[in-house]
Order: structure tokens, then sequence, then C-alpha cells
């Protein structure tokens, strides 16, 4: 992938790659040797003195990941040369792990990306719970990827929930904390980091409720544990649910949770244009 960018100014090569494409200097360090930084067309170091109107090239080539490349069914919602969001299904892991390195979304995507001829990587700027579903954003090289985490990326969520809120708006706000070692689950505690969820009823039912939730901050299990917390646990939770919603998922055959990473809005870290994506799944 190639980034383009024509000077206005004077100046070194290093201070418009910082400045005003916004690289990190580790980046910039890596790339300076080869031959990835150009000047029109030519190669140069980031010494170069660079004029106005000089057109300053960098190539964001990626290496193939240590994880196998795999073949799989992959739902494409937005691609350009700088982004992919796609949907994920539930029961799929994000990324690889020491103890499980294929069937993930991270090895499906390495398959898309060589099938395609691209040379990117996996950067998911969103990061889902095996069993949460719906879109993920990733950013094809790690250029792009701090640039998105530069970025306001307002998310929305749906959720399957027992019971409901007495009120169609409102705001959950209570801390989490990790559970001591060696649960990998979190609890609502007074000394916990400060987590706030948003919330909208969308359907009211006999016995369920789906509401539309968006993430204030970003804890782990947050929308999870902040429904479980107030009293409506999501549907088909097994960690958090109640006794009742667990046994209530049962009988509909939802055997784990109903919580769909379902709209993303935010600013295309690199060129600016307004982006709102809708994942194809829904609760």
């Amino acid at each position: 992938m190639k980034l383009s960018h024509i000077a206005i100014r004077a100046g070194r090569l290093s201070s418009f790659l910082l400045d005003e494409m916004g690289m990190s200097a580790g980046l910039m360090n890596k790339l300076k040797w080869g031959d990835s930084l150009r000047v029109n067309g030519i190669p140069r170091r980031t010494n170069y003195p660079v004029q106005p109107g000089d057109v300053i090239t960098v190539q964001l080539d990626e290496e193939a990941p240590e994880y196998p490349a795999e073949d799989g069914e992959l739902t494409v919602l937005y691609e350009d040369d700088f982004l992919l969001a796609v949907d994920k299904p539930a029961g799929m892991l994000i990324h690889p792990s020491r103890s499980r390195n294929t069937g993930t979304l991270a090895n499906i995507v390495a398959g898309y990306y060589e099938k395609t001829g691209q040379k990117s990587a996996f950067h998911p700027m969103t990061r889902l719970d095996r069993d949460t579903f719906g879109i993920v954003l990733l950013a094809k090289n790690a250029h792009v990827h701090t640039r998105l985490q530069q970025v306001t990326v307002q998310k929305c969520y749906h959720a399957l929930v027992y019971g409901g809120p007495e009120t169609d708006v409102g705001e959950i706000d209570a801390p989490i904390a990790r559970r001591p070692l060696p649960s990998l689950l979190r609890e609502i505690r007074e000394d916990g980091k400060p987590s706030v969820t948003r919330f909208r009823v969308l359907v009211r039912k006999e016995k369920t409720c789906v509401l539309e939730l968006e993430p204030v901050t970003g804890r782990t299990h947050q929308l999870r544990l902040h429904c479980a917390y107030k009293g409506y646990p999501i549907m088909g939770d097994p960690q958090y649910g109640s006794e009742e919603s667990q046994a209530f998922s049962k009988t509909l055959g939802l055997f784990h949770q109903q919580l769909c990473a379902r709209e993303l809005i935010f600013q295309h870290p690199i060129t600016d244009k307004p982006m709102h994506l809708v994942s194809q799944m829904d609760v």
C-alpha cells in the first residue's frame, strides 16, 4: 500500500512524515533504511531536504503473519486501501493465541489478503469477545492503525436482555474491576475503573427487551456486566446471566450471549471521510 503527500513547504523529509503524515517515530525509523521512502519517485533518507511541490510517497507493505492463512467465509462490509470492516460470527476468536493458532478471524483475514494479493496485516481497532458477534474494524497496516487510534469511534451495540430497564433511555455508571486471579471475569466494585454505558430501549417484549447500547468507556465485558448489574442480563450469557435468564435462554435455544456490535461511526483516519458502518447481523 502506498501513501502520497504533496509538500507545501520546504523542510526535512522526517518532519513531513512525523508532522504532516502523522507517522510514528518508530515506523519512520523502521522504513528509513530501505527504499520505502521516496521523493518524486526516488528513494531518499529522512534527512533529505524536501521542496514545495515535491511528491512524498511511502510504501507500507507488511510481512506475512506467523500464524497460518486460512480459507473461510468472510463477510466484508467495507474495504478500501487502508481499512477493512467485516462481520465476525459468534463462537470465533479475534486473534490466535498460544493455545489456538487456527480458526480465528485473523487466520481468515490473512487468507483473504493472500487470495486478493494484498501485503496487509491484521490490526483490529475493535475487539469482540468470542461469542459477541458483529462488525470488526481493521487497519491494514501499523501506520493506519496508529492514526485510527487517534480517531473517536462511536460504537453501537444491540442486545437482547432478560427483563429490561424501567425507563426507555438512560445511563449505567458503575466501576468495573477484575476478579481475583485465576478468574478472567470482571465485577462491579467501588475501587474499579470508571465505566459508563448509555442505553435506549428499541423493543419491549413480555420477558425480554432489545436494547441499543453505547459504551462511553471501553472496559472488558462492560456491556454484559452492566446489564447484569442493573438486573436485565443479556440472554444466553453463560458468565453473567442469572439463573432465570439462563433457563429462559435454553428454552429459546440461545447458548451464547445475544450481543451484536451493530454500528461504527467515525472519521476516516486517512481521507477524513465521515464513515457509518452497519453490521448485517442483529439480535
